[in-house]
């Protein structure tokens, strides 16, 4: 995709020192399905052309170090990023000294960015509906160590509910939860479910006590002139969402 490398940022009433950028798919030296801000070494793409966006991207944002690049797999484990690089197999990341740069990488799951309001702690959680139902959330809010009251939260782009079908399974999963999540869901014509990932997500996140909620309402799949998307490509590249304090 043509266009400078360029990103989206909140407009919340953070603290002034949380950072928080998530990227946008233009810029980069990926081509072909992956063009051309491609983030992720796991892909499929070409090792050289993700080094160097990850190095456009350091250059752009003015980044005060290299993300710490974590492996998702899903799950609800939360890395602490103690200024070490180490790979680290996790689907959020938190910290609480400056300069420390937690990112997870997304193309329809919802990237979470959790900050206290005094701007000494921030997170980013990566939140699929697997994540969501599993407690990546919680996790998170849980290993920030604050009120959670005292925290703001902020969606990234994700996949919007007119482009997110789901099975029965999914709705279930959720219901079980709460039934008050079934509000999430909306029976389409297939007899299948549109399933509403941002109000979800809203929905866990008060459960945890976070009341202060903002962002979302883009659409990854319908976007692709600024989004990556795998249920809409497949084979794709991947958006980070970095979050650190300054």
């Amino acid at each position: 995709m043509s266009g400078p490398l360029a990103w989206l940022e909140p407009d919340w009433p953070a603290s002034p020192g949380v950072r928080v950028i998530s990227t946008l798919r233009t810029g980069g030296a990926s081509a072909g399905p992956y063009a051309s801000l491609n983030l992720a070494a796991h892909v499929g793409d070409c090792a050289e052309a993700v080094a160097e966006n990850r190095r456009r991207l350091r250059a752009a944002a003015d980044l005060p170090g290299e993300p710490l690049w974590l492996e998702q797999v899903h799950g609800v484990d939360v890395a602490v990023h103690d200024g070490t690089l180490a790979p680290r197999r996790a689907d959020a990341s938190i910290a609480f000294s400056a300069g420390r740069v937690c990112a997870v990488m997304t193309a329809d799951c919802l990237p979470i960015v959790l900050a206290d309001r005094a701007g000494t702690r921030v997170g980013v959680a990566h939140a699929g509906w697997r994540g969501l139902v599993g407690g990546v959330v919680e996790a998170t809010v849980t290993r920030l160590g604050c009120d959670p009251q005292a925290l703001l939260a902020w969606l990234g782009p994700a996949i919007g509910a007119a482009a997110f079908e789901v099975g029965v399974e999914v709705r279930e999963a959720f219901v079980s939860r709460s039934q008050g999540m079934s509000a999430g869901f909306e029976p389409n014509a297939r007899g299948r479910f549109q399933a509403d990932l941002y109000g979800l997500a809203r929905q866990v996140l008060a459960t945890a006590g976070v009341i202060s909620v903002h962002g979302g309402g883009w659409c990854t799949h319908t976007d692709a002139d600024r989004f990556f998307s795998f249920r809409r490509d497949g084979t794709t590249g991947r958006m980070a969402t970095l979050a650190w304090l300054a």
